[in-house]
């Protein structure tokens, strides 16, 4: 009873006063930690990576991330402007980068800091290819996935301590608490999150490729590419990401949904 009552009042505290507006889904997320404290960080932490890394310039590659970048960041601000969100990028620092390294990868932080890898080319094969990546990772950093996961984790954490301190004096129960917590608080809430987000960048990142003018079919045409590249991957239910049929399948449907937005901007051909 202690332990229930402890999680509500934090859960309860929670939900009053560190939720912001997702500007793309108009849902509640959760934002425990601000924006003027990730962003910062995010920049440090950009510029350490790149230090450290072998930044490709001037090459067609690297020219064509940059852009396909910019094409994606301005749809993004022409999507968020019409929307009643004008200003909503104006602590981005935008930067699109090419790394030398063989990993299929690619990754924005929070405020538009991106890197592609070189391993990731051979997948996208073309500007539009390389246009559904973007859109998916630019996504993650417009709908705060970055401030929604530290929010997350801190809140799990919070959570073991409560849970911990409620069964201070009852250590078998406490044990059990901490095995069944751990487990639970990852599989039933960490991994779907995680999950959620993918799948929310997904349809996101669709809307901006095709607002940036690239056809978003080629999404899914790129996950059709990389489900080729082998290795075994997790049950869906323990990995962080969606299966990548589940991907195909989803990315199929939204289609129709994507180009119709992007017609209301007057985008009405798309490159493939």
């Amino acid at each position: 009873m202690i332990l229930k009552k402890t999680l509500s009042i934090l859960a309860v505290f929670i939900l009053v006063v560190a939720c912001t507006t997702n500007p793309f889904t108009g849902k509640q997320t959760l934002a425990l930690v601000p924006n003027s404290q990730i962003l910062p960080m995010a920049f440090q932490q950009y510029d350490e990576f790149l230090n450290t890394n072998k930044v490709i310039t001037g090459t067609s590659d690297a020219n064509m991330i940059t852009n396909v970048g910019q094409k994606i960041s301005i749809a993004a601000e022409r999507y968020l402007t019409a929307n009643g969100y004008a200003g909503y990028l104006k602590d981005y620092k935008w930067e699109y980068k090419l790394v030398d390294d063989p990993a299929v990868n690619a990754w924005c932080m929070p405020g538009g800091k991106i890197v592609f890898y070189t391993g990731i080319l051979p997948i996208t094969q073309n500007e539009a290819g390389v246009a559904a990546v973007m859109g998916h990772e630019v996504a993650h950093a417009l709908a705060n996935h970055g401030q929604q996961r530290m929010s997350a984790d801190q809140l799990q954490q919070v959570g073991a301590v409560a849970g911990n301190i409620a069964l201070s004096n009852d250590p078998k129960n406490q044990n059990l608490f901490n095995q069944a917590y751990g487990i639970g608080s990852a599989v039933g809430v960490m991994l779907p999150f995680s999950r959620s987000h993918e799948t929310e960048a997904d349809r996101i990142g669709l809307t901006l490729m095709a607002l940036a003018g690239y056809d978003p079919i080629v999404a899914a045409q790129l996950w059709e590419r990389m489900s080729q590249q082998g290795g075994g991957a997790p049950p869906e239910i323990l990995s962080t990401h969606p299966s990548n049929q589940t991907r195909i399948n989803n990315i199929t449907l939204w289609v129709p949904e994507a180009k119709a937005e992007a017609a209301k901007f007057g985008v009405t051909k798309f490159k493939k």
